[in-house]
């Protein structure tokens, strides 16, 4: 005989939770899943950005062409291009992280932009103005906002069985 046919018919607290919870826990893992994404996503973004900001270094550097991707719904996003002078003399060129539907007027091509670069690893960088950390700090709230739902729900559940 199966287990879960032994547990329907014992009536202990045991039994009852895993019949009640059997399905449930299951669905609560696709917002749970979510939220984690979204929160791993959204906390590496941010940590990124205060790193940056706590020991990077600013260079001028400018706009030198924009990445156009177009994604699956099939909106074009654009990425814009710096390319700056780092301290060690070197010239870096990178893509924006963050994409956006149009160019606002002040990353055009050629434009001069403030970057900020970590001086140990130049590939990280941020063109101020461009990448703000709006977009991690939605994925940090909407992460934690369906982590802490589903939990909450699921412990509930649990206590009112």
């Amino acid at each position: 005989m199966r287990l879960s046919n032994r547990l329907l018919r014992n009536r202990s607290p045991f039994a009852r939770v895993a019949q009640h919870m059997h399905r449930e826990w299951l669905f609560s893992l696709i917002p749970l899943t979510i939220g984690v994404v979204f929160l791993s996503f959204g906390l590496h973004g941010l940590r990124r950005a205060t790193a940056l900001r706590r020991t990077g270094v600013t260079a001028e550097g400018r706009i030198i062409r924009h990445d156009a991707r177009r994604h699956d719904e099939g909106a074009t996003l654009y990425y814009p291009v710096a390319t700056w002078t780092a301290r060690d003399g070197r010239e870096y060129e990178g893509s924006s992280r963050f994409g956006r539907g149009s160019i606002a007027g002040g990353f055009g091509v050629g434009t001069g932009v403030m970057v900020r670069y970590d001086p140990e690893d130049p590939r990280r960088f941020a063109i101020q103005g461009w990448d703000v950390t709006t977009v991690d700090l939605v994925f940090t709230i909407v992460g934690a906002l369906f982590t802490a739902g589903t939990l909450l729900v699921l412990l509930v559940r649990l206590l009112t069985l």
